[in-house]
């Protein structure tokens, strides 16, 4: 095989990979929600507020502003230290 067929076969796969990954994540997206105030620190999915960027980057434990993808349904039943979780960010 030349190098410009293989290099398209390589392209062509991880093209392939990253439309499954996509999907994959677009389910499980569909069977979660956010809640907000229930990551332990650095262990948040996205968005943990001023001077954070994304994943793994709140300050402090159960930060009000950072959120989790957790089961459809459970977030206001789960119970932290600072209250119970919020499918909207919480002042804390």
């Amino acid at each position: 095989m030349s190098d410009k067929k293989l290099c398209a076969a390589f392209a062509l796969a991880g093209a392939f990979a990253a439309a499954v990954a996509t999907a994959e994540t677009a389910k499980a997206a569909s069977d979660q929600e956010k809640c907000f105030g229930v990551s332990l620190k650095g262990k948040n999915d996205c968005a943990a507020g001023p001077g954070t960027s994304c994943a793994g980057t709140s300050k402090t434990d159960y930060q009000g502003d950072a959120w989790k993808y957790v089961p459809k349904g459970s977030c206001t039943s789960i119970v932290t230290p600072k209250g119970k979780g919020s499918l909207e960010p919480i002042a804390h």
